[in-house]
């Protein structure tokens, strides 16, 4: 996979030898949300970034409808049981959003999102840095 997003310079990949500093930077940056993503998409669980990513886009919304709409949509792709893209929580939690989508905040998905960077952190992290993506990126110019 070409990764031609832009982190904090003007090579695209300037910067790929400091996500293995940690997840934050690693997720700080378009092109290692990407390369991560990419990575996910072969372990099957790229759910957990799209959700990631979208709670994040939540969290930038002003308006109430907006709000709505959006928080309705993260639910229905992510959250609700049998959701098309069902990320892996705990039944309290999935049931703690279930019963507030109704008036939803810009906190909604908090917990959950928490949960899921605990596991993508914990789990899928370690994994990338070993991957063949990672280390092809590092190969191919990553470093800085």
């Amino acid at each position: 996979m070409a990764i031609k997003l832009c982190c904090f310079s003007k090579d695209p990949l300037v910067d790929a030898d400091t996500w293995s500093e940690s997840i934050d930077k690693l997720l700080a940056c378009k092109a290692g949300q990407a390369a991560f993503q990419e990575f996910l998409r072969t372990e099957y669980s790229e759910e957990n970034m799209l959700f990631w990513l979208a709670c994040e886009e939540y969290k930038k919304i002003k308006s109430t409808p907006e709000m709505i709409t959006s928080a309705n949509r993260i639910y229905t792709e992510f959250v609700q049981v049998e959701a098309p893209k069902q990320i892996n929580i705990d039944c309290s939690t999935r049931a703690n959003i279930t019963k507030n989508i109704c008036q939803p905040n810009l906190n909604s998905f908090d917990t959950a999102q928490r949960l899921i960077y605990s596991l993508m952190a914990r789990d899928c992290y370690p994994r990338f840095l070993k991957s063949d993506i990672y280390q092809g990126i590092l190969q191919n110019g990553g470093k800085g």
